[in-house]
């Protein structure tokens, strides 16, 4: 049984940088959590995608929104997933959360939500 452990939110100001972390547990091998990556969900929005990775191969995707200020990294010797957060904006404020074990990555990874199989139970991030 898979579990996912976030540590890392918290108040931070306007330009500030934080780091979420995601320790998985009850895994057999590194690469076999398939696409794992990060969500968030604004007060009154949707979840949305924010960065991927594919486990096995280490290519990355990211919105948009995050692109140059974001870096998602794995370690896989601690069985972590990373998120780096620089320069943030008040809009990054949202509950992050933490996905793993899509089938790949590519294609519609922001949106298609149920293809992923194990999710965390989120950490607040506000950017005042």
């Amino acid at each position: 049984h898979v579990q996912l452990v976030e540590s890392g939110g918290g108040s931070v100001q306007a330009g500030g940088s934080l780091r979420l972390s995601c320790t998985a547990s009850g895994y057999t091998y590194s690469g076999s959590l398939n696409c794992m990556g990060w969500f968030r969900r604004a007060p009154g929005k949707e979840r949305e995608g924010v960065a991927v990775i594919a486990t096995g191969g280490g290519s990355t995707y990211y919105a948009d929104s995050v692109k140059s200020r974001f870096t998602i990294s794995q370690d896989n010797a601690k069985n972590t997933l990373y998120l780096q957060m620089n320069s943030l904006k008040p809009e990054d404020t949202a509950m992050y959360y933490c996905a793993a074990d899509r089938p790949g990555c590519r294609g519609t990874w922001k949106s298609d939500l149920p293809r992923y199989g194990y999710w965390s139970q989120g950490t607040q991030v506000t950017v005042s």
